[in-house]
């Protein structure tokens, strides 16, 4: 669907709204950004930095990452040093015979759709990660694996958007409802008062679901918490983003309840990124030592060296679910002049490219480069909530 405009008004500052600015911008729109907090103040904030396409599945999601990919290190090009761009690869490691069987049909499959794997024996792994531990069975090697930090990375997307072509941010703002000439969507009221624009990206990540809303339409986002632990700042000891091939499971999982797997890597500023956790709670921020507990003992489990590493802080975010795991991307046509950019899951930073990329095209009358209908948001007509 095209919808061409020239005005346009990002509601979030998170790193899709960020994308979505930064494209849209660099195309000759007339960009505002507007959020209710700070750049990154939700989940991009409490997010690893992962641009992904080994834990994907094919189909539409992988094709998106893909995509992403390929754009974020065109982004890295301009913005590498500014936002930590890292092309460090992924290793994932199974423990089992019978897990590394299922690493190997599924990099079947992933290789079908464009995807680098690369078999690593169990001989091998300590070639790639030396203090990974003993007895593992195998592993696979996603060479086109990245990070980045994701605060970084949404405040120069919007610098540049800002600096570059034009474009604006009010951050402390919040949005209270839609305007309406007839059935299309005209702009937003704030508490700041009314912006009128020629379309609205909703880019509210979590709280998508309530930005669709204000304007009648279902988009069923719902958050589900994942914790982090930091460590103390370390020599260079893990060289890649490690994580165990359950971790794959998990994220496709529909499960309500508490699910941990380890993933485990570097950064930059030599700490180390010990995850993953996933449960839905609604918003409930309280610290859970169970969780911390589990995600400690499964890091050191994979990493034995980390077992006298202190943990300096922890942190938690709630990444925007929707029920079938794909995002919400494009025109919606309950409400012509309103278009999502959300329910991106636990994948935000690495998609974020691709789904800025798009919405740019579709905002600009090109066609995009991706088909865009398995993303469509009114397809949860479909999907019981």
């Amino acid at each position: 669907m095209r919808v061409p405009t020239r005005d346009l008004l990002v509601v979030g500052a998170g790193v899709v709204g960020a994308a979505c600015a930064y494209y849209a911008a660099k195309a000759g729109l007339t960009v505002t950004v507007v959020d209710r907090g700070a750049v990154a103040g939700g989940t991009t904030g409490a997010g690893e930095g992962n641009l992904l396409v080994s834990d994907k599945e094919p189909g539409a999601e992988l094709d998106l990452a893909l995509l992403s990919a390929r754009l974020w290190r065109d982004l890295a090009a301009e913005h590498g040093d500014e936002v930590e761009y890292e092309a460090k690869g992924g290793l994932v490691v199974a423990a089992t015979a019978p897990g590394m069987a299922g690493l190997e049909r599924l990099a079947a499959h992933q290789r079908a759709a464009g995807v680098r794997a690369e078999v690593v024996a169990a001989t091998d792994l300590r070639d790639l990660e030396p203090h990974l531990a003993p007895g593992l069975a195998g592993g696979m090697f996603y060479p086109q694996d990245a990070q980045v930090q994701p605060m970084l990375a949404a405040a120069h997307l919007l610098r540049a958007a800002r600096d570059r072509h034009g474009a604006r941010l009010w951050t402390g703002v919040t949005v209270t409802g839609v305007t309406r000439a007839g059935d299309r969507v005209t702009g937003v009221r704030t508490d700041r008062g009314d912006i009128a624009a020629g379309a609205v990206v909703n880019a509210a990540g979590t709280w998508g679901g309530e930005i669709a809303a204000l304007a009648g339409v279902r988009v069923p986002v719902l958050p589900r918490r994942g914790f982090i632990l930091v460590t103390e700042p370390l020599p260079p000891m893990i060289r890649h983003k490690v994580y165990a091939a359950e971790y794959v499971g998990d994220v496709a999982s529909d499960s309500a309840g508490l699910e941990t797997s380890p993933v485990v890597e570097g950064t930059k500023a030599g700490t180390v990124l010990i995850g993953a956790s996933r449960e839905r709670v609604g918003f409930d921020r309280t610290l859970s030592t169970v969780v911390l507990r589990r995600l400690a003992a499964q890091a050191i489990a994979l990493f034995p060296v980390l077992a006298d590493v202190a943990a300096i802080r922890t942190y938690c975010g709630f990444r925007p679910y929707c029920p079938d795991h794909l995002p919400v991307i494009g025109p919606d046509p309950r409400a012509p002049g309103l278009l999502h950019a959300c329910g991106h899951e636990g994948a935000g930073i690495g998609l974020a490219a691709a789904t800025g990329h798009l919405l740019a095209q579709v905002l600009t009358g090109a066609d995009p480069a991706l088909d865009l209908s398995p993303f469509r948001p009114d397809r949860f007509a479909e999907v019981p909530s």
